[in-house]
């Protein structure tokens, strides 16, 4: 598969994963939060900031989708490795992270507050641990390319 192939392959991908997320987060979750509350409608107070907070919670996802577009576009140019990949890599890892800590925090607080149910929180730390390994994906992959940007660049210098 040539460079562009593939750059466009990954965009194509991209596309489809913000398209599940857009589904996911503005149809399902809220479709699911209503069937909680027909089931417990004593939760009925907790939707709207639960559905606030999961919304808040994609935005770090779809900055991680704008990194890999860009990350594919670097691709498609036939620049793979390189420090501006490297670089967006380590953001990635970055927001992964952040997100992570933003869902698990957040999920505890509305546990404490009485908003949550132990089968949500346990859903949560399963999403979390997710996130951990995407961070910690991200964050190797960022060492690994700018490893061989160095490597490729160290090559080009010498005759």
């Amino acid at each position: 598969m040539s460079q562009k192939g593939l750059a466009n392959s990954l965009k194509a991908v991209i596309i489809g994963v913000a398209v599940c997320g857009l589904v996911i987060y503005f149809y399902f979750l809220p479709v699911w939060g209503r069937a909680i509350i027909r089931a417990a409608p004593g939760y009925e107070r907790c939707y709207i900031p639960w559905m606030v907070f999961l919304w808040i919670t994609a935005v770090p996802c779809y900055l991680v989708l704008l990194c890999g577009w860009k990350i594919s576009s670097e691709i498609g140019a036939d620049r793979s490795f390189s420090g501006y990949n490297a670089r967006l890599l380590k953001y990635i890892s970055g927001l992964a992270a952040f997100d992570s800590v933003l869902l698990f925090v957040g999920s505890g607080v509305f546990y404490v507050l009485g908003m949550s149910h132990g089968g949500l929180m346990l859903f949560c730390i399963m999403v979390v641990f997710a996130g951990v390994t995407v961070t910690v994906a991200a964050a190797a992959l960022s060492h690994l390319v700018y490893r061989a940007a160095v490597l490729e660049e160290e090559s080009e210098l010498t005759i």
